[in-house]
């Protein structure tokens, strides 16, 4: 047998290729590889030598040669194929050992890898007879194979093959990434953005959404179940997830439902404020959120806004968690706690509940899209982002709000984008003390919120994700004892909303935007 190597993650060659070399297989290597092997004392032909060039173009052109490419391609059952070898003297490459540049590590032009491409697709296309390996991973596999029967069975070169057009299918897809990024500083991509028009009744995108969107992700991690017990779940990543480093310090493993609330949870906390804030979420909702001057404080009334559904929750807070912290959160049932760090004390209490995981995350970043899944395809936007801030909005109502009014309000319209439709979120002091979510109409969203405030709403805001249709959408808003009121506006009946608004003294702010979210 001969094998070509020729890698850039050197992880174990050394050791992979003395094994080959004891099961009798000739070493034929290039550049940084072949000057690996030969200081560890093992015989190799390079590949100038094998191909009678030398690297050249500053070593962009170094396997691309009919020596390397001819025996890597030649159906060894066909008699043309055979007859060329021949001609050519070109001698035949049984396995091929190559990985490619880590061009995601820092993208340029010159961390595109051409030769290397070229070497495994050729190899993975002939896996009838040429084994390819482009994870170190598979070496003892290989190994163990050739040592055992001279050759490489069929079933591992079929396996190898497909890992192989996997690896060069994730490469692609990051250049393209790195491609579409460029593009984004151009014409052609500038402006990746979505707004909506003063009714909220209608988007318009700012850039052209992609012909065609390469998806290549990769599973990290299988879960305990899915949505259900009785659904496989798996997490899987497009390669540049905050979730592909996540540490988990402590508890059971996680299913799909953790990952899910827990990835809201993290989002929406880093959302609403740069202070102290604690975020309790349920299903994908939040059913607490707090801003305050210390963590204790906002964990505290976080799980106060409704500490019936906080049972059984998932906590993401924006500050390292402490002693004071864990105590506190120890007295309630939790599934999950985010944070961005955990002293080993905290950790320490926290982990006389053995099952409540624990995770340390980085800070999220905005995806460049979003998507859902439809039968056979996918709906693709821009993320819902809030993009007009209070200088933007308009008061519509004789009276304004107070600087206090405007610091819940603020922190109400964040919050409410991040809940499911129909919604409505009553805010008094930098606290939820009412959320509504995910009802057919508004009204009903009210009461819900209007319920669960039970008066601590009193000279709070009020925010809907959506214009009210009908004046009759206040009744919540002043039936809690809300003073202020933020919405998109843009409705046809805006003029009677705002009457009402200025019979109960209410302060109305329109923010031009819609923050639907299903």
């Amino acid at each position: 047998m001969r094998a070509l190597l020729s890698v850039f993650d050197k992880t174990g060659i050394v050791e992979f290729a003395r094994d080959l070399s004891e099961a009798g297989c000739e070493l034929v290597s290039s550049g940084g590889t072949a000057r690996v092997l030969e200081e560890a004392g093992l015989v190799v032909t390079d590949v100038a030598k094998h191909t009678g060039y030398p690297a050249m173009l500053g070593h962009r052109v170094v396997t691309l040669h009919p020596k390397v490419h001819g025996g890597i391609l030649a159906d060894r059952l066909d008699p043309e194929h055979v007859a060329d070898l021949e001609k050519y003297e070109i001698p035949t490459i049984d396995l091929v050992v190559a990985n490619l540049y880590p061009f995601a590590s820092d993208p340029s032009i010159e961390l595109i890898d051409i030769g290397g491409p070229a070497m495994v697709r050729a190899a993975a296309k002939n896996h009838q007879f040429v084994g390819i390996a482009v994870d170190p991973g598979d070496y003892p596999e290989i190994v163990a194979e050739i040592a055992g029967s001279g050759r490489l069975s069929d079933g591992l070169r079929l396996r190898l093959a497909r890992k192989a057009f996997a690896h060069t299918a994730a490469y692609d897809a990051e250049i393209l990434r790195w491609f579409d990024g460029q593009l984004a500083g151009s014409e052609v991509g500038a402006g990746a953005v979505a707004s909506a028009d003063a009714s909220a009744d209608a988007s318009v995108a700012t850039t052209e959404l992609p012909e065609r969107i390469e998806l290549l992700v990769e599973r990290k991690d299988i879960l305990r179940y899915g949505e259900n017990p009785h659904q496989v779940g798996g997490r899987y990543s497009f390669g540049n997830s905050i979730w592909d480093r996540c540490k988990q310090l402590q508890g059971k493993e996680l299913s799909y439902l953790n990952v899910f609330d827990a990835d809201a949870a993290w989002r929406l906390v880093w959302s609403l404020h740069d202070g102290p804030t604690a975020v309790v979420i349920k299903h994908g909702n939040p059913c607490g959120a707090a801003v305050a001057a210390d963590l204790l404080s906002a964990y505290e009334r976080a799980h106060a806004g409704d500490p019936i559904s906080a049972f059984g929750g998932i906590v993401a807070v924006n500050r390292p968690f402490g002693v004071a912290e864990a105590e506190r959160l120890i007295e309630v049932f939790t599934e999950v706690l985010v944070v961005p760090e955990i002293d080993e004390v905290a950790l320490a209490v926290l982990s006389t509940k053995p099952n409540l995981r624990v995770l340390v995350m980085e800070a999220p970043h905005a995806p460049e899209w979003s998507y859902r899944q439809i039968d056979g395809g996918l709906l693709v936007q821009t993320p819902d982002l809030i993009l007009k801030t209070r200088g933007e909005w308009t008061v519509a109502t004789e009276r304004h709000p107070s600087e206090g009014e405007w610091a819940d309000l603020e922190l109400a319209w964040k919050l409410v984008a991040q809940v499911t439709s129909n919604t409505i979120v009553l805010v008094k002091d930098g606290h939820a003390v009412g959320i509504g979510a995910g009802q057919q109409n508004r009204r009903d969203a009210g009461r819900i919120a209007a319920d669960k405030a039970d008066g601590r709403a009193v000279g709070g805001a009020c925010a809907s994700d959506a214009f009210f249709p009908f004046r009759d959408g206040l009744d919540a808003a002043i039936a809690a004892g809300a003073t202020a009121v933020i919405q998109p506006g843009g409705s046809i009946r805006d003029e009677e909303v705002i009457a009402a608004a200025n019979d109960a003294g209410l302060a109305m702010v329109f923010t031009g935007e819609r923050h639907f979210k299903h």
